[in-house]
């Protein structure tokens, strides 16, 4: 396990990501557009930034840029990307990296020629890497793990790239969901954890993708296959796929706040409906924390699929109660607390005609720095509610994430510093209550190689 003080000083000092990576390898197919719809499906995993690289076999061109996926990208840019092979990277990060030399995919020159990576996850041990590689005269241009990792396999030792690939990748500590890109082949890479999701699937008989949910590879016409295992190395060329190296799987891994929360709801993950699990935990936050109440209601789109859960076992009446504007993005995603705020009052609106002098369950997936959910409340106190039972489908997240959450201090979480009562009186609600990690495990079933919950009790993988 790692301890306390080495959570937060890493934490403390370099950007955090959970991203959206999506790779095609597909020939007589336009790659780089369909990357750019992979990408469109992955947009709700980061909103920062996004790029392609893109490869014909001859050159491998890139385009990236900050914004939205289709503010990047215009018809112009997706013609300068040629190719049957590409990959393609939509982002998120802390405060402070907010800048296009820290977007991706990452591309660098090697003896190998051009080598490009998209990364999902985040490196317990950056820092101590990154100060090695400045020692030994290396000039980094970014902020971020992908450079790092590129540079890592361009120095490492072997006869060829995928040695180089085993080797350079075996230094690294954390989480790490990888797509890599050379001339004419892709190379793709999961920790031994599985921490973050990333999926295989093929496309029109001959092609090959790969993304961070299902959802990514059906809309661009793909069917899934598998799950990339972890700790797994794959080559896709021309011959198809091979598995080069595979390094002994780690059981307590996967994140769950993948099901709480990053995933889409018809995502398949670890072949459970993401959709599925969130109507569970919705049943059973009802069984645990039980309200009087004329409506429950959601805050959507993350805490819908709980609110129906909670209607259906507890009785009362769903309705919608918050209508969601569809061109705001994610709040908790966003770079800055001052735009998370800003965008709360532009992304919900109340419909007070049904809320006045109603008593409320307002269903929320989870509660992390606790000032989204207290405007939401605010708004819906002005919209004239009379009482508002707040139930949280996930228990207190009261710890710092080192592989991929967006929370790097403990002041940041509400759960570590205040009591449940504290909670409630300061968001602004008349009951809290918060659905048990035992019952966020029953709600997501047995997985594999079993979930991280440190974010919840301070187990992490040991990494």
């Amino acid at each position: 396990m790692l301890d306390d003080s080495y959570l937060a000083t890493d934490c403390d000092n370099k950007p955090q990501e959970s991203c959206g990576v999506f790779g095609i390898f597909a020939p007589q197919e336009d790659a780089a557009r369909l990357t750019f719809y992979g990408l469109l499906a992955l947009q709700h995993r980061g909103q920062e930034s996004a790029g392609i690289v893109s490869s014909d076999f001859k050159q491998v061109n890139s385009v990236k840029g900050m914004g939205l996926v289709n503010q990047v990208f215009t018809e112009t840019k997706i013609k300068q990307l040629a190719g049957a092979l590409a990959i393609g990277h939509t982002r998120y990060s802390t405060a402070g990296s907010s800048v296009i030399e820290n977007a991706q995919p990452t591309l660098l020159d090697s003896s190998y020629g051009p080598l490009a990576v998209s990364h999902n996850g985040n490196l317990a041990n950056y820092t101590e890497l990154r100060q090695e590689l400045l020692k030994k005269g290396h000039c980094l241009n970014s902020q971020i793990d992908s450079e790092l990792i590129v540079r890592l396999v361009i120095e490492a030792h072997g006869r060829n790239l995928k040695q180089k690939l085993v080797n350079g990748l075996s230094q690294i500590k954390g989480a790490y969901s990888l797509i890599f890109l050379t001339k004419n082949k892709l190379y793709v890479v999961r920790d031994r954890w599985g921490i973050r999701p990333l999926i295989l699937g093929q496309i029109n008989g001959r092609g090959w993708v790969i993304a961070s949910e299902s959802t990514a590879i059906e809309s661009v016409g793909g069917h899934v296959i598998r799950e990339v295992k972890p700790g797994e190395f794959i080559e896709i060329s021309y011959k198809g796929i091979e598995t080069f190296h595979q390094l002994k799987s780690k059981s307590g891994g996967f994140c769950i706040f993948e099901y709480v929360y990053f995933s889409k709801p018809e995502s398949i993950v670890n072949n459970k409906l993401v959709y599925s699990a969130r109507l569970k935990s919705g049943q059973l936050l009802a069984r645990e924390h039980p309200a009087q109440a004329d409506y429950v209601i959601s805050v959507p789109d993350s805490g819908t699929a709980a609110a129906l859960g909670y209607a259906q076992e507890s009785g009362i009446i769903f309705q919608e109660g918050l209508i969601k504007s569809r061109y705001v993005g994610r709040t908790f995603i966003q770079p800055t607390q001052r735009i998370r705020d800003l965008g709360v009052r532009l992304k919900f609106s109340p419909l007070q005609r049904f809320l006045k002098n109603k008593s409320i369950v307002l269903v929320d997936d989870s509660v992390v720095r606790g000032t989204t959910i207290t405007q939401i409340i605010h708004l819906l106190r002005e919209a004239g509610v009379k009482n508002i039972h707040l139930r949280i489908a996930s228990p207190p997240f009261k710890n710092l994430c080192f592989l991929g959450i967006d929370v790097h201090r403990y002041d940041e979480l509400i759960a570590q510093t205040h009591t449940g009562q504290e909670i409630m009186q300061k968001i602004g609600a008349d009951s809290l209550g918060y659905l048990s990690l035992t019952g966020l495990k029953q709600a997501v079933g047995r997985v594999k190689h079993g979930l991280c919950t440190g974010c919840f009790n301070k187990k992490y993988p040991i990494v």
